[in-house]
């Protein structure tokens, strides 16, 4: 639209608003003459719509300069005639709906005007926007995080009390005062972060991280991590430690790089692996602090519209890191934050490398989410419908159980609509019978209606015979096998077990049926979730004794299948380099503290050992 035709339309409208004031004054003047109080219910539509337009005017910058100051004067004195009858406005509101056609005329040119300037329209924000250039509806996420939910603290309080919460810090406090005792104190307040609450005694932020935007595609912005020369430096001297297997030399990365993440991340695999649980968690939480510390200016992961793609190598600590934090949490008893991770975690790549998708039904259940689980199911995108998949389908069935207990039933039309928790759980048991036989062992069920119930051909069954289908099973008896520990749950599955067995007396074609669906949504013959572990979703930290964990630099993928060192480690077994006769989680723990010079010492250390291999010897 050109300069000049813009003018004619808004001298046009400043006209029409001179006219309307006018006459506004004048009624003003008759109905005081009267003793009545004067509102104008035209003003009182277009008072919201002036202020959103003054708004924009100040917050957006065109390319014509010649223009902008003409739109502002013109918007903002309108804004200035409908502010000076702001009070009056606010007594009546009886004749709005007679001048909104009137109004709706008026403003359509400047809407018209502001759209063709690039300009978001009144009351439409950015993201509605974008939706609609790309086509795609503009429903709220269901992935959208809320920041104050992620504090662990916050959820410990809501659980047990402020006061259990501050005797517990208290005695942590007076544990580790001994300790810190002998370091200096932190000349500097670490900076706010919503992942997690920084330590005063962390080591200042190093800036090594960066995160660097990319494009905007399908909606969504996506960014990647960016690594500083030192990063890299210490990313060489990471990788060489590895090489060789020595946990202790990348320990003494950390005490150059202090936020390294590989380093913190091995190291924290190692505490879990010899129960140092807390320690573990603290070394995650200092991942997650450096990877928000990184963030770019325009990342906003808790609106759920920036992708963080798994297929960059610099971002995959973060996905490992929110997925150990997720299990942190849920080790605390905090379901509600491990709940917030995990939507966090399928925001960030729709791809879910990490296989967020076959817990969040764990963690929104122990947290009582139930009607967000049930809007998520219907609402989020996938290529199968998310009730075929074996967590899904079970975990749906507990949620309508739930609302079913909550919402009693007010309409029909509404009871009527849902099918019922029964319901529920019998499509659950004909589509993945072989659930039901892992559950009894895990849970254990052992009440001998089970025994009875497991003899019938249907469920007899331990494997279906895809490959896909039969891991997810087994994903989702680890991860949720803790639920059906519940009477009111064992009581939903017997009845409905029972039922399904009843139904194939009568029809045995629906079996045939149910089996054809299997197929058609399992349809692979190779096992598509392999990277998922099942040990990884496991309600248990697994732990190991610090002799066995000499080769502990292995890939995650083969620890599994590794064999222990050659040999009893009291009967001749040596660690590896020079390490020899020393305790290797005491070594660990000292290179960590951040007041002890790693090396400087060694004298005493290795005198110490010298005399503990000396008496080993003559025993």
């Amino acid at each position: 639209m050109s300069g000049r035709l813009l003018k004619k339309v808004l001298k046009e409208q400043e006209e029409d608003q001179r006219i309307e004031s006018d006459h506004e004054e004048e009624e003003e003047e008759a109905q005081q003459l009267n003793g009545k109080a004067s509102i104008n219910p035209f003003d009182l539509l277009n008072d919201d719509d002036h202020d959103l337009d003054h708004q924009e005017d100040e917050s957006e910058t065109f390319d014509e300069p010649s223009i902008v100051p003409q739109l502002k004067t013109k918007v903002g004195g309108v804004v200035s005639t409908s502010n000076q009858k702001s009070k009056k406005k606010k007594k009546k509101k009886g004749k709005e709906v007679s001048s909104s056609s009137s109004t709706s005329n008026v403003e359509k040119p400047l809407d018209a005007i502001l759209e063709s300037l690039s300009l978001d329209a009144p009351g439409k924000s950015a993201d509605t926007k974008d939706c609609d250039n790309l086509g795609k509806p503009c429903a709220p996420s269901t992935l959208q995080v809320d920041p104050k939910f992620l504090n662990a603290e916050n959820e410990m309080r809501r659980i047990f009390g402020s006061k259990v919460v501050r005797s517990f810090e208290k005695h942590e406090r007076s544990g580790s005062s001994r300790v810190a005792r002998g370091g200096r104190r932190s000349a500097y307040i670490p900076r706010k972060t919503i992942l997690i609450t920084p330590s005063e005694h962390w080591p200042r932020w190093d800036g090594s991280l960066s995160m660097e935007f990319l494009h905007v595609g399908e909606g969504y912005h996506h960014f990647r991590y960016v690594h500083s020369s030192s990063y890299h430096q210490a990313q060489s001297e990471f990788e060489a430690a590895k090489a060789i297997h020595d946990i202790n030399a990348i320990a003494s990365v950390l005490l150059y790089h202090p936020y390294h993440l590989d380093s913190l991340i091995t190291v924290a695999e190692y505490y879990k692996f010899t129960g140092e649980h807390q320690m573990s968690a603290e070394l995650i939480s200092k991942c997650l602090y450096a990877l928000e510390c990184a963030w770019n200016p325009m990342f906003t992961p808790m609106q759920g519209n920036c992708q963080v793609k798994y297929s960059y190598e610099t971002n995959k600590p973060l996905f490992t890191v929110l997925f150990t934090h997720m299990k942190n949490m849920d080790m605390r008893g905090c379901h509600r934050c491990a709940l917030e991770v995990c939507k966090l975690l399928l925001s960030l790549d729709s791809d879910d490398p990490m296989g967020a998708m076959f817990c969040v039904d764990y963690f929104s259940l122990r947290s009582m989410e139930y009607a967000w689980l049930e809007r998520f199911s219907e609402e989020y995108k996938s290529d199968n419908s998310l009730w075929l998949f074996p967590n899904f389908s079970y975990s749906l069935a507990i949620c309508r159980s739930y609302l079913e207990k909550e919402e009693p039933s007010k309409d029909a039309l509404v009871k009527t609509a849902k099918a019922t928790s029964t319901d529920l759980m019998k499509q659950a048991l004909m589509l993945h019978p072989t659930v039901l036989k892992k559950l009894v062992d895990k849970v254990p069920l052992k009440d001998k209606v089970w025994a009875d119930i497991l003899k019938n051909a249907f469920f007899r069954a331990d494997q279906v015979g895809i490959p896909s289908l039969d891991h997810l099973i087994n994903i989702y008896v680890e991860r949720n096998s803790l639920i059906w520990r519940l009477p009111e749950l064992q009581n939903l599955l017997r009845d409905a077990a029972q039922l399904v067995i009843e139904r194939l007396r009568h029809n045995s074609s629906d079996k045939k049926d149910w089996a054809c669906v299997r197929k058609e949504a399992f349809s692979s013959e190779k096992n598509e979730y392999a990277h998922l572990l099942v040990s990884d979703f496991a309600s248990s930290a697994p732990s190991a004794p610090p002799e066995v964990l000499q080769h502990f630099m292995l890939d995650p993928r083969m620890r599994d299948a590794a064999q222990p060192p050659v040999g009893d480690p009291m009967e001749g077994g040596h660690a590896p380099r020079n390490v020899a006769n020393r305790n290797t989680l005491a070594v660990l723990l000292e290179s960590m503290l951040p007041w002890v010079h790693y090396g400087d010492g060694d004298g005493g250390v290795e005198e110490e050992n010298q005399v503990n291999g000396h008496g080993a010897g003559n025993d």
